[in-house]
């Protein structure tokens, strides 16, 4: 793809809690023709997510939370969501160990990573690492709900796995991350 971009230009649009660039570019078509494209990207790094799973119980670990821009759009209630969060400087395994004993309150063991795509390659960079991993009671260390000084306020949801199916079904979980890894998880059952 070198031979087929041409970066003309890029401003800073804002640079915030997050990267927003306008960039001004010329791509050259399958056909040989040029074009010039203007892209705006929003960068705030990438992340990972998880979903833990309890195979004897049939239970998976979420959370629910109060997300500001699917408020903004009419969504009116916290989603349900996979545990996730951004990696800072840690590599992406670290990272969703750190965010399970923040968020959810529980040590994970055998972490498994699945795979990383781009959740929003239209306009967000963010690579997205995907993990599952087996848990129990014992494995919990603490209540969980977030780092409040990050302002987070999360609450810990244990539920069945057909539940959580039946959630994205009738629309009580519309996440995409988390949608993935219910469907994932149950095209792939854990074994003990």
């Amino acid at each position: 793809m070198e031979d087929r971009i041409r970066i003309r230009s890029e401003e800073v649009l804002s640079d915030d809690w997050a990267v927003l660039k306008k960039t001004v570019l010329d791509y050259r078509r399958r056909d040989g023709r040029w074009e010039t494209q203007t892209r705006q990207t929003y960068d705030r790094g990438d992340g990972a997510v998880i979903l833990p799973f309890d195979p004897e119980r049939r239970t998976v670990l979420l959370v629910r939370q109060f997300r500001f821009p699917a408020y903004a759009v009419g969504h009116r209630e916290p989603l349900i969501e996979a545990c996730a969060g951004l990696l800072d400087e840690n590599d992406p395994e670290t990272a969703i160990r750190k965010e399970a004993e923040e968020e959810l309150g529980y040590r994970l063991q055998g972490v498994e990573r699945l795979f990383a795509p781009f959740m929003s390659p239209g306009s967000v960079t963010e690579r997205l690492w995907f993990f599952t991993a087996c848990y129990s009671p014992a494995d919990r260390i603490s209540d969980g709900g977030g780092a409040p000084e990050e302002g987070e306020d999360i609450e810990v949801l244990e539920m069945p796995l057909d539940e959580a199916l039946a959630g994205i079904a009738d629309g009580r979980i519309v996440d995409a991350k988390t949608i993935i890894l219910i469907q994932h998880l149950k095209l792939n059952p854990m074994k003990v």
